[in-house]
């Protein structure tokens, strides 16, 4: 009977070890899709703004040419 308890024991211990491994890989996962969220979104703002100033340029430029 205590052999039947102490696997028992060791049989939960694994299943909490895997869950608790589990929990940390989502963690994981969530940091590095806020992460790359993040990234994107940063380099959408500093495309829209080098987008905004080309075409600025531009219209500086042509308006000098039809002058």
């Amino acid at each position: 009977m205590y052999a039947i308890g102490e696997i028992l024991l060791v049989v939960i211990g694994i299943l909490i070890a895997l869950q608790v491994g589990s929990w940390n890989e989502d963690r994981k996962t969530e940091l590095s899709e806020d992460t790359c969220r993040s990234k994107l979104t940063n380099d959408l703002v500093a495309n829209t703004w080098n987008i905004n100033q080309s075409m600025a340029w531009i219209g500086l430029r042509s308006n000098i040419s039809l002058s």
